[in-house]
């Protein structure tokens, strides 16, 4: 009798074990990287590289992906940082096509792969890095720049260049008010009160070289293809704005503004660049061609933060409201939360000029998508996307 009471408890407490697991991961189908650690990150100061060990922190999981249609899912039901990268890898003869998603976990800063094909998530890195506000990915995945703050006040802000297995990494300077990411090197933007520097420097943070400075202090800046670059000032709704494309001398061409609430963003070859702005309080997007210099302007209008460019310069995917609400300050609002916005998901043909309807949200699920952070992969089979609403991250196959 005693010994079949020794085996029920032990059977008790294997299930008990097994609920546990169960209900704080969701039931997901996740599984971690061999040799993955948990780390916490700690303020950059002289070290260059954060020290390792065991924290004692939750390790969280971003819950179960959720087939919502065939073509629509959520990957994560909680809230991931801004800025995910797609990767896609053609069929070969030894093995099928594969599309991943990369993304951090907001809550944590565990880094996940999510697979398109077989609709399951590994968590590749367990460093614990809470409050990241941003993630610049390398096209191929492999190392994310993240951003956060720190100090008593959480005004320093941090970029750390964290490895998508948790293995190492580095720190960029202090206070960068940007950054922007290619394949082979780095784009900063240091800005104060005298105005700003831009410097570039290889993926691994070494070779630092500065490009040009302006006496402009308020500014954006991003690749616009090979040797040349984007800046443009920061969107307000209350001042007009320009953008401007800089060679690698470091001389300023406008090609759009003044306009309020002007953003940019330019195609990975740098011909085209998208300008978003406001007219009489409405919405306004237009395309303009950098070779020709003409202007056109499109059907359908949304913050260009919202969209994203194909990586052969063919097609942006955009983010549209249905109904925006009227009498507010675009995209001031939008960027701080005060309005939120129930898209579609639009195709703009650079070159034909037309749009197309590609994802009504509100008919696949009863979510309402506010689209922010979207990206694509290089064959354009895959488009991912934040809901601003609420942080979750979905994809959706083209």
């Amino acid at each position: 009798m005693r010994r079949n009471i020794i085996i029920a408890a032990i059977v008790l407490v294997v299930l008990g074990i097994i609920a546990y697991l169960y209900f704080f991961t969701g039931g997901a189908t996740i599984t971690t990287a061999p040799g993955a650690t948990t780390t916490t990150l700690p303020v950059a100061e002289q070290t260059a590289t954060p020290p390792s060990g065991e924290t004692g922190a939750p390790v969280l999981s971003p819950g179960v992906p959720l087939v919502v249609s065939a073509r629509l899912i959520k990957i994560s039901s909680g809230p991931v940082a801004l800025g995910e990268v797609v990767v896609s890898k053609a069929a070969t003869a030894s093995s099928s096509a594969q599309t991943t998603v990369s993304f951090i976990e907001r809550q944590s800063g565990n880094v996940f792969s999510y697979s398109v094909s077989a609709k399951t998530l590994t968590r590749t890195s367990n460093k614990t890095i809470p409050g990241i506000q941003s993630a610049s990915w390398l096209p191929n995945a492999s190392l994310a720049f993240v951003r956060y703050l720190s100090g008593n006040t959480f005004s320093t802000i941090n970029t750390y260049g964290l490895p998508a297995n948790g293995s190492g990494g580095f720190f960029l300077p202090q206070n960068l008010a940007d950054i922007s990411v290619s394949s082979t090197s780095v784009l900063t933007l240091a800005s104060g009160v005298n105005g700003s520097a831009v410097s570039t420097e290889r993926t691994d943070g070494t070779h630092a070289s500065e490009i040009f400075t302006t006496p402009l202090s308020s500014i954006r800046v991003s690749f616009a293809g090979k040797n040349q670059y984007l800046v443009h000032t920061k969107p307000s709704a209350s001042l007009a704005g320009d953008a401007f494309l800089v060679d690698s001398a470091g001389h300023f061409s406008r090609i759009a503004g003044p306009l309020t609430g002007l953003v940019a963003r330019a195609s990975p070859s740098g011909k085209w660049v998208l300008v978003s702005y406001t007219l009489n309080g409405a919405m306004q997007m237009e395309l303009i061609n950098t070779v020709t210099g003409s202007l056109f302007t499109l059907p359908v209008a949304t913050i260009a933060d919202k969209c994203v460019w194909t990586s052969n310069d063919s097609a942006l995917y955009c983010g549209v409201p249905l109904n925006p609400p009227a009498d507010t300050a675009y995209p001031d609002d939008w960027y701080q939360g005060v309005v939120h916005f129930s898209d579609r998901i639009w195709k703009i043909d650079a070159v034909g000029r037309y749009a197309q309807l590609v994802l009504d949200f509100n008919k696949e699920t009863k979510d309402v998508l506010d689209a922010e952070a979207l990206a694509i992969d290089p064959l354009a089979t895959t488009l991912v996307f934040v809901n601003k609403n609420d942080g979750s991250l979905w994809s959706y196959q083209l």
